[in-house]
């Protein structure tokens, strides 16, 4: 371990000065896990050290102690919350209790509830899907830049070829369109040439590195200078958010059940069993445990006593275009060059027909902040633009940013815990997380079944999930029928999306109850039209309120703390 440690400061010192690296110290314990400590003066040089460790031969994770001059992480006692919960008793008992209700961990319910154990799913937001999950571009990656034998190329060859299979079972859109990284000159055609290289070790299917002539014959709308492509036909798009109700509500048809607005705050333990998950609801029995926690994973981790890891956030920006501009944007993805930790962005459609550009990637040192700030769209757009004339900034109706839940051995975790009994990791799943889902969660289902041998499938297990057909899309004669049956169909809500008020009030109804703003945002659509709420907004806070029996002053945008309306009107108060 010496020569490790030698190789560790020599490249600190290299990287980042002689007097950084005598600032930090680094220590290796039998699992070969690596934990720094230390005090630098800005936050980047964390993460470079921790990405330095994270590279040495061998390295199982890297636990990053390091802080810097430049932030001060806030420090939150949740003492008396852990008291509190604890007081409650035991609420729930469950063979399986999945902590993380994104995409992970809503796809490992619906693939663990195919066995005869029960199943709770824990989800800290008001809503599934409210973390990294619904914070990217929903790009089912083909699997070209993951590096050869890593977890990350392994599941997302697999999980993209799975998706055709959970489209048809779970009624969602899949857009297998393809995907495109372009080059203009010879050192694009380079960097292109060695993904091809590393695809075709990966095994994408029908890969092919082709010219810019055969690949604006595949998509007329790419730049006449483009002089090569890396061309892979099994680029799919999906919304994100969709995935997961359509996973979450199929899991719970087979009997898995889940708790919104359930944090975990500690766990009991005996010995190295954990015993109980103590949350703000009460104490949870689980039999085994799954950490899908996202950027929150490594917290889970160090609660549960087995922390060999640290999350930091990269925080990525998205811009979305209105729809009126589609014809202008290629149809696939298309990309440039990836540099980094970030496979370059670019623009595509998305599956309900809006350009979407991006993501862009910045590591911060809050794994809370999804800011969106100046540079992250001048990235965005400066490359959007060169790849797609005749769109620009006023085309733009709305942008957002997420956090990718990043580990400094840049590759999943996906594995039994080598110290306790009952606890499954399954973090750093960040790109190509969306992609891999299906994978991972056959995966997790196998280490689950290798730990309890007398999990067996069951003969009821329905996979099927039928979703229901927008109004929007719906033929005139359907539509007619629907507001003959019920006449809330008569009555638009949203003009820009066409959501009408039957479709909200069955969102609010749902297995998974939309009961914020957002929430029904991402089951109807209503909100996401050019004039991004300015006309449905204050209509679905009514209905909302009407239909959950609450006061219009209770009404969230997704959740605790973020509270619609502030005051009452002016009018309101003369009464």
């Amino acid at each position: 371990m010496s020569s490790e440690r030698d190789t560790f400061y020599s490249q600190v010192t290299e990287q980042c000065g002689k007097e950084i690296a005598d600032r930090i110290s680094m220590s290796i314990d039998e699992r070969h896990v690596i934990t720094l400590e230390g005090l630098v003066p800005v936050w980047q040089q964390v993460v470079d050290i921790g990405h330095i460790a994270g590279k040495l031969p061998g390295t199982k994770g890297v636990v990053n102690l390091i802080t810097s001059e430049d932030y001060q992480a806030p420090v939150i006692d949740r003492t008396a919350d852990i008291e509190a919960g604890r007081k409650k008793g035991i609420v729930a008992e469950s063979d399986i209790v999945i902590i993380g209700g994104g995409i992970t961990g809503c796809g490992a319910a619906r693939e663990l509830s195919k066995l005869n154990k029960s199943i709770i799913v824990l989800e800290a937001a008001s809503d599934v899907c409210e973390g990294t999950s619904k914070s990217n571009n929903g790009m089912i990656h083909s699997g070209y830049d993951s590096k050869p034998g890593s977890l990350k190329a392994r599941f997302n060859v697999k999980g993209n070829a799975m998706y055709t299979q959970w489209a048809e079972e779970l009624d969602f859109t899949l857009l297998r369109l393809g995907s495109f990284v372009i080059g203009f000159d010879e050192e694009d055609d380079k960097v292109i040439k060695g993904y091809y290289e590393r695809g075709l070790v990966n095994k994408v299917p029908g890969i092919e590195l082709i010219s810019g002539e055969e690949a604006r014959k595949i998509e007329h709308r790419l730049s006449k200078d483009v002089t090569t492509a890396l061309w892979t036909p099994s680029a799919a798009f999906v919304e994100p958010y969709e995935v997961v109700e359509a996973l979450m509500e199929n899991a719970i048809d087979n009997g898995a059940k889940l708790m919104l607005d359930t944090e975990v705050l500690a766990m009991d333990k005996e010995g190295n069993t954990i015993t109980g998950i103590v949350t703000n609801k009460g104490i949870i029995k689980a039999g085994i445990v799954i950490d899908a926690a996202g950027l929150y994973a490594d917290e889970i981790a160090e609660m549960a006593g087995d922390r060999f890891y640290t999350i930091h956030g990269r925080r990525g920006a998205l811009v979305v275009m209105d729809r009126k501009k589609a014809d202008l944007t290629p149809h696939c993805f298309v990309g440039t060059a990836p540099r980094n930790f970030t496979k370059g962005g670019g623009p595509q459609i998305s599956p309900a027909g809006n350009p979407f550009w991006g993501p862009s990637a910045l590591e911060v040192p809050d794994k809370r902040d999804t800011g969106v700030d100046e540079n992250d769209l001048y990235f965005i757009m400066e490359k959007g633009k060169k790849l797609t004339p005749g769109i620009n900034e006023k085309d733009i109706i709305r942008y957002f940013g997420g956090n990718r839940p990043s580990n400094y051995i840049e590759d999943f975790i996906i594995e039994k815990s080598e110290i306790l009994t009952n606890f499954i990791h399954v973090s750093g799943i960040q790109s190509p997380g969306v992609a891999s889902a299906p994978a991972i969660a056959e995966r997790v289902t196998e280490i689950y079944r290798e730990m309890v041998p007398d999990a067996e499938i069951r003969d009821d297990y329905n996979p099927i999930r039928k979703g229901k057909k927008p109004f929007r899309v719906c033929t005139k004669e359907e539509q007619e029928a629907l507001i003959k049956e019920n006449p809330l169909y008569g009555h638009v809500i949203c003009r820009c999306e066409t959501v009408t008020e039957a479709e909200i009030v069955d969102a609010i109804h749902g297995k998974i109850p939309a009961r914020t703003v957002d929430a029904v945002k991402r089951r109807t659509r209503a909100g996401m039209g050019r004039c991004q709420g300015g006309f449905c907004g204050p209509r679905v806070v009514e209905i909302l309120a009407r239909e959950l029996g609450l006061d219009e002053m209770e009404i969230t945008k997704a959740g605790e703390g973020s509270n619609i309306l502030v005051d009452k009107s002016r009018k309101e108060m003369a009464e």
